[in-house]
């Protein structure tokens, strides 16, 4: 007897192949039979024709510290969500020791904009190593499955303290953080991340920690996977990282290499298809890389208490540092305001906001008459320049006005071309962090809703395999990402005619109360995770530890 049989379900395998209707059977927590399924069940339930999947595989989220509070890691679950890959760009919470504590929840506050009241009060500290926060992830449960990163930022904290943010690491600190990578990599760790990306800063606007590294630092880092025998790198990449660079890591390591963050800019809008070309052609010479992409437009909320949009520019440098009256004299002073102008004139490709104030609207303000606007358009009935009227509402409000920008990926053909290169790799969800500025958790429905329904950008095949089987194979995640006989039951039941994320909401049930942004699911009819139904409070999902070579 089965445990589960879902019958007449349109089958979409996360192959590619053409869907079919049929049934699919679950016993235990592995897909048991597909097809025309006979024989009796514990529980049936009748798809009518609709879609069922793999579980979509979200390889690029944050979820290390909320997790540790939060073992439903909302919303990613009732999105279709059964696999998360936590630990991106580095940016993780183990190793570190309890007199580094504070320190790492300050940078997290800075670069993944979190409340640093939530860390403080959210964050259960039951472990020092990657491999103790390995087990801690195993006892609580979790209602995904899950596979951590060893982040770089953490390993150079661990390791030197304060002074990660401010020097190179020594050849001695450099075989330390080697070898608290290969201990974490025997315990289970997927791989290893970092970040050389300017618009990463941690506290009072100190490059984090892996800003820091040279060429040589990431070079032995990167190799030890070889030694390792596992895993894959991922990085967000900098302006000044370079390609050539990536692929000679790709080529010494002989493992993957995923290439973060590549959006695109209307400021610039070749130059993320010639960083997918120069994967594709390391590809075409044996090598192993893929460009990590977004199908959303990236867009967020923000205030000038915490202007993420703002500070990876080189002239905002000087402003973050500053608290209280020091801050809001800055953003006042002419000199610090013409050379934020004067860098936005600059074209460039990797910052976030380009200068485009048709993008930038008011959503809550106590000025009358301004709410859901461009700044471009009350700039100009006002006579002002656009940086300016938005720095002299926000400092009239005592920088409580919420502002939204929409930042890259806005030219939808553009986007498509992304989705549909050879090369590129359907991610960025980022989901766990920035919680006030946006929520892109339900990139797998909005990839599934517009792109295929609305936009035809792609088949409804190929979206289920971009979301599943193909990340599971990039991260060498057994056995999960298909429907397969004997493959793990992790499974999206839903409407192929009204698949979508819901609009974004405000919510207050982090730690102490505080917000946090989200969306609902839409057209979702089930979701399973090791051949579990979720429902919020379940936690079937597993700790991966053992990957594909």
């Amino acid at each position: 007897m089965y445990d589960l049989v879902i019958r007449d379900a349109l089958l979409l395998d996360g192959l590619g192949s053409a869907p079919v209707r049929g049934d699919l059977a679950v016993a235990g927590d592995r897909i048991a039979a597909m097809g025309k399924v006979e024989g009796s069940a514990k529980a049936t339930l009748d798809a009518d024709g609709l879609a069922l999947m793999p579980g979509i595989v979200d390889n690029h989220t944050h979820y290390d510290a909320q997790i540790t509070w939060d073992p439903g890691v909302a919303p990613s679950p009732e999105l279709g969500v059964t696999t998360a890959v936590i630990g991106n760009c580095g940016f993780t919470i183990a190793p570190c020791r309890s007199r580094d504590r504070e320190l790492v929840m300050r940078n997290l506050t800075q670069v993944e904009g979190m409340s640093l009241e939530v860390l403080r009060q959210g964050i259960r500290w039951d472990f020092e190593t990657v491999p103790e926060y390995l087990d801690m992830l195993e006892r609580q449960g979790a209602a995904v499955n899950v596979a951590v990163f060893a982040g770089h930022s953490a390993l150079r904290t661990y390791v030197m303290g304060e002074a990660a943010t401010r020097r190179a690491a020594t050849g001695d600190e450099i075989q330390q953080m080697k070898d608290l990578l290969l201990e974490a990599m025997r315990a289970g760790a997927i791989g290893f991340s970092t970040s050389t990306s300017p618009a990463h800063n941690g506290e009072g606007g100190l490059p984090m920690p892996s800003r820091l590294a040279d060429d040589d630092e990431l070079r032995t880092l990167v190799s030890s996977l070889k030694e390792a025998g596992r895993g894959l790198f991922m990085l967000t990449k900098g302006g000044h990282t370079r390609m050539s660079f990536l692929e000679e890591l790709a080529a010494e390591s002989t493992r993957p290499v995923v290439v973060a963050a590549l959006l695109h800019s209307s400021a610039n809008p070749d130059a993320v298809f010639r960083d997918l070309d120069d994967i594709a052609q390391a590809n075409a010479r044996g090598r192993r890389l893929v460009g990590a992409v977004s199908c959303c437009p990236l867009a967020m909320d923000f205030t000038l208490r915490s202007p993420y949009t703002f500070e990876g520019l080189e002239s905002w440098q000087p402003a973050l540092a500053l608290k209280g009256a020091a801050y809001e004299a800055k953003l006042g002073e002419k000199r610090f305001r013409d050379g934020v102008r004067e860098e936005l004139a600059r074209p460039a490709h990797f910052r976030l906001f380009n200068a485009q104030w048709d993008k930038v609207h008011v959503i809550e303000s106590a000025r009358r008459g301004v709410e859901q606007r461009p700044v471009s358009e009350l700039a100009r009935e006002a006579g002002a320049d656009p940086l300016d009227y938005m720095l002299d509402l926000a400092l009239e409000e005592n920088l409580r006005t919420v502002f939204s920008a929409l930042l890259l990926n806005s030219d939808e053909e553009a986007v498509g071309r992304m989705l549909r290169h050879p090369a590129s790799l359907v991610s960025l969800s980022d989901a766990g962090a920035h919680l006030t500025f946006f929520n892109d958790a339900g990139f797998g429905l909005h990839l599934l809703g517009h792109w295929v329904r609305e936009r035809a950008a792609l088949t409804l095949a190929d979206a289920a395999r971009r979301l599943t089987s193909h990340p599971a194979g990039v991260f060498g995640i057994r056995e999960r990402g298909a429907l397969r006989p004997g493959f793990y039951a992790d499974l999206l039941l839903f409407d192929p005619a009204s698949v979508n994320r819901g609009p974004k909401q405000r919510v207050f049930d982090l730690p102490g109360g505080h917000p946090r942004l989200t969306t609902a699911a839409v057209g979702v009819h089930g979701v399973w995770a090791n051949g579990v139904r979720l429902d919020g409070r379940k936690r079937p999902g597993r700790v991966l530890r053992e990957f594909s070579a």
